[in-house]
């Protein structure tokens, strides 16, 4: 190939064949997406992707959802958007030293979260006992990607960006090594900054964690991440997989099963979830019982794309933002004040 007429894509890609992994997801080979367009001249398929989900509104949202304290007081602790960029940061670092496809690990841990509701899982959990089709924030992910964002039109992404949003979850299975980094940095990101906000808001301090665990993985956020990072590196390096020591693994198991006991699930910090639960319920039966009350990006889903009106209405909450939801509940719920 003639290096003096090749487009900025094109020696990006030329870049990838010659430094990236043989194990690498190379941005020529891409399966591609379901409405084909012109390949870009300055950016490869995956950078048009991390472009795409950056400048989304699904993206701008997340800074204004839970992640793991409802309503927290303070501007330290974690949002959804700061998780996200936390799970990019440790994701990018993982790939770099593995000669992966940094821009592809990055457009996926973008994404993997834009399906989150207000008040996290929480959130999560009322949708789904709400919603007759049943809600998993993964494949609202997917959804906002393929079809919500846009008014419609959907992202448009890459097959293997929204396979690894998809499979970002414990029991999935990313067909990409850049997507199985993802996974694991999800993890290794909400454990640490969890462990960090819990010390924060006095429901735990380190010394409470486990010595069995610590003695394996550290004795600060700091440590465990350098841990955790360099274990997946020295065990995946030039491997088709990406795989911990069966040592660092299980402390970290360990690790996120005293979060759950001790924090997830701790009267403490989730002692609001009950009253958010039950906001979203009240909210999703108002609007499906009026209909005519979503914003008109919501029912011409229903009205031109046939939609489901129980489906459509879990969109609309879903992509409320914790403050948002409740501004609307109090305004469809809570009596006001009058003057003659």
């Amino acid at each position: 190939m003639n290096l003096s007429i090749m487009t900025i894509r094109e020696r990006q890609e030329q870049w990838e064949k010659e430094r990236l992994s043989e194990y690498a997801a190379l941005s020529y080979n891409t399966k591609g997406r379901e409405v084909y367009e012109e390949p870009c001249d300055m950016r490869t398929p995956y950078q048009r992707d991390r472009d795409r989900i950056l400048h989304s509104k699904s993206f701008r949202r997340l800074k204004h959802k839970t992640q793991v304290f409802l309503a927290p007081e303070g501007d330290h602790y974690r949002t959804r958007l700061t998780h996200t960029l936390e799970v990019s940061q440790i994701a990018r670092s993982i790939a770099r030293a593995l000669r992966l496809n940094e821009d592809l690990t990055e457009a996926i841990a973008l994404g993997h979260d834009l399906g989150h509701t207000p008040f996290g899982h929480a959130g999560e959990d009322a949708l789904n006992e709400a919603c007759k089709y049943g809600f998993r924030h993964y494949e609202q992910s997917v959804r906002i990607a393929k079809i919500l964002e846009k008014d419609g039109e959907g992202l448009n992404l890459t097959w293997e960006v929204i396979d690894g949003i998809l499979n970002h979850r414990t029991s999935g299975n990313p067909s990409t090594l850049e997507g199985k980094v993802v996974r694991l940095s999800d993890k290794i990101a909400y454990i640490n900054h969890d462990i960090d906000d819990a010390i924060r808001g006095t429901i735990l301090k380190e010394e409470d964690l486990p010595k069995q665990y610590t003695d394996i993985l550290g004795t600060s956020v700091k440590e465990r991440l350098d841990t955790m990072i360099r274990d997946i590196v020295n065990n995946s390096f030039d491997k088709p997989d990406i795989v911990m020591s069966k040592e660092v693994e299980e402390a970290m198991l360990g690790t996120r099963r005293f979060m759950f006991q001790h924090v997830y699930k701790d009267n403490i910090a989730k002692y609001e979830e009950v009253k958010a639960k039950s906001m979203l319920k009240q909210l999703y039966a108002y609007y499906l019982e009026n209909i005519d009350k979503l914003p008109e990006e919501y029912l011409s889903l229903i009205e031109k794309r046939n939609e489901p009106a129980e489906r459509v209405v879990c969109d609309y909450i879903a992509g409320m933002s914790d403050g948002y939801s409740v501004s609307k509940f109090e305004e469809i719920f809570v009596p006001k004040a009058w003057k003659l």
